[in-house]
């Protein structure tokens, strides 16, 4: 069933982790798939521009069907494999409305994130300066206290007791950012949240193959 998919894909990549999450949980294993170097600018080859005229990464298609943006691709997977595999968005209005709020919100969450560990390259080396920095910072903190929240409110995963599309999306955020030395301490709900569902089948076998490689990550956000 999956033969006739194909994923173009970034080690360590948010966006590319959720559909491979999606993927996995949809049982549908066996998928084309392809490794790609960002920094050889992989992402940007003839093979990838024939599908996403960006040159970016997830590019995902599915017989015709083309799919480039990880959100999209996330629910497509879900609506067109609705019975296979995990039931990602639930029947009830209550528990959708949750999900589909805190999945939407995941994007807020990652662009925080963006902003303070992608800083120096995005930013001219002339045009940087600390205070642009500290209110990045400061935003990411701002943030991760809702998400402590949240997670005190909805228990072991984001939208209710049951893993859903909303721990699809927002899990590899989470794990970069643990990755990248955020404190357990600081944050206990996020930390237990990211020891509990990193051991699942899903994420395990979609694990960024260069975290394996360097399992102690950094500490760029060890003071956030």
């Amino acid at each position: 069933m999956a033969e006739n998919m194909t994923l173009f894909w970034g080690s360590g990549s948010a966006p590319c982790w959720r559909v491979m999450i999606a993927l996995e949980e949809k049982n549908l294993h066996g998928y084309n798939q392809k490794l790609l170097s960002f920094d050889k600018m992989e992402h940007k080859s003839p093979e990838v521009l024939a599908i996403n005229p960006r040159g970016q990464l997830p590019s995902f298609k599915h017989g015709n069907n083309v799919l480039n943006e990880s959100y999209a691709a996330c629910f497509y997977l879900e609506s067109q494999f609705k019975s296979q595999g995990s039931k990602l968005i639930p029947d009830g209005p209550a528990e959708q409305a949750l999900t589909y709020q805190r999945t939407f919100e995941g994007l807020t969450f990652y662009d925080k994130l963006f902003a303070v560990i992608y800083y120096d390259y995005v930013v001219p080396e002339g045009e940087r300066c600390d205070s642009a920095l500290k209110r990045n910072c400061q935003a990411l903190t701002n943030e991760l206290k809702l998400w402590e929240g949240y997670l005190l409110k909805a228990g072991s995963h984001l939208a209710g007791p049951s893993f859903s599309l909303a721990d699809v999306i927002v899990f590899p955020t989470v794990a970069n950012l643990f990755h990248l030395g955020l404190s357990a301490e600081r944050y206990p709900n996020l930390a237990a949240y990211y020891a509990l569902l990193k051991e699942r089948p899903s994420i395990k076998a979609s694990w960024p193959p260069h975290w394996l490689e360097n399992p102690k990550g950094q500490d760029t956000l060890k003071d956030i």
